[in-house]
């Protein structure tokens, strides 16, 4: 929507009323410049925000998902402020790796940039062997233990011998520890987060034995946003990459501008370097991120005039319908997927219960997105 200068204004009263008199005053703030920034809006655009709030609430009930109050969510995920008000506790650890037979550990790294721990699992059946990484970037208020838990990533790691590494986001970051997707700095090669998170992937993969030729970059939501700038920025480094409920490359460059690629109004942008293989997950109910985010992150790969596109309807047995959209190389090879999840939300596909933002009715998104990555090229 358009911002006027008081609503901008208002936002950043809403900011200084945080750090100086808590999250109550400052939703106060927010709530009144959103009515400013309503008035402005046409009948049409109000009856779609009234729309977008009913599908929230009915995929709220849907899913497995946090409640949500738009004010505090948008001044948590996307500022830089001191202290965390709105995170949620986070689980204990060790969950996510009971009763598998590898090991869930606790590392950090740093750089000029800043510091981030992670937690790397490993199977118990690697011994040294040349293995598969994959890198998993969690979402607003997840952190390792939570996104393991919720995606299953440490079982099927065990199945396929691949190391699994997830990079946690610092509060002092982010409060919500929200992956700073929508920040210039942060979409640049050698700079911010992006250089944090391809240093920590090479850490992991000089301390353990990797092949570098299958390493790969996965997130949900604002860390699916940052697994499709580090594909783009880093092609040398990963293989593929993994968006499920994200947004494209440099879809924002400040706060409004991100309200708006939430809401599926994201600027273009030419994105350097060659195109990755990429397989893309999005509820077609998701009122958070708008599923035109997932449209858009297939569509801005460079296509082949002869690719072949190959549309797949499917259904879980008691569960979400879904369409899949293949494209393939002249060759044959699968170079994208698009999965529509049909009737979920701002959830991870086919996710454990027990960890947040999952929706264990669809199609397991950890499964096709693993299968995706051994075979796509």
């Amino acid at each position: 929507m358009s911002l006027s200068n008081k609503f901008l204004a208002q936002m950043r009263a809403a900011t200084r009323s945080l750090m100086r008199r808590g999250p109550s005053v400052a939703r106060s703030v927010i709530r009144e410049s959103v009515k400013t920034a309503t008035a402005m809006q046409t009948g049409a655009t109000k009856a779609a925000l009234d729309q977008a709030e009913q599908a929230q609430a009915a995929a709220r009930q849907a899913s497995n998902q946090a409640s949500y109050d738009p004010a505090s969510d948008m001044l948590a995920d996307l500022s830089r402020l001191g202290g965390n008000p709105f995170n949620v506790p986070p689980l204990s650890t060790g969950a996510a790796a009971a009763g598998l037979p590898g090991r869930f550990i606790d590392g950090s790294y740093g750089n000029e940039a800043g510091t981030r721990d992670y937690k790397l699992y490993v199977p118990g059946s690697h011994a040294g062997q040349a293995a598969p990484l994959l890198v998993m970037l969690h979402g607003c208020t997840q952190n390792p233990d939570d996104f393991a838990l919720g995606t299953g990533m440490n079982e099927i790691a065990e199945e396929t011998g691949c190391l699994v590494v997830y990079p946690a986001q610092s509060q002092q970051a982010n409060p919500s520890r929200c992956w700073n997707w929508f920040n210039a700095v942060d979409q640049q090669r050698g700079q911010g987060e992006p250089s944090i998170i391809a240093g920590l992937t090479q850490a992991v993969m000089e301390r353990h034995a990797i092949d570098p030729a299958r390493v790969y970059v996965a997130g949900l939501s604002a860390g699916g946003a940052m697994a499709a700038i580090m594909g783009t920025l880093y092609p040398d480094l990963y293989a593929a990459v993994g968006v499920h409920s994200g947004l494209p490359f440099a879809a924002a460059h400040d706060l409004p501008t991100a309200v708006a690629a939430m809401k599926g109004d994201f600027r273009a942008h030419h994105a350097p370097g060659k195109a990755l293989p990429i397989i893309v997950f999005h509820g077609d109910k998701d009122a958070t991120v708008h599923p035109a985010n997932g449209a858009e992150l297939i569509a801005r790969r460079r296509r082949d005039p002869a690719d072949i596109t190959v549309v797949e309807p499917g259904a879980m047995p008691d569960g979400h319908a879904w369409t899949r959209t293949v494209h393939r190389l002249p060759d044959g090879a699968v170079h994208a997927e698009h999965w529509v999840v049909h009737g979920s939300g701002h959830a991870w596909s086919g996710g454990d219960t027990r960890g947040t933002y999952t929706d264990s009715k669809g199609p397991s998104a950890s499964r096709e997105m693993m299968r995706f990555f051994r075979t796509a090229r």
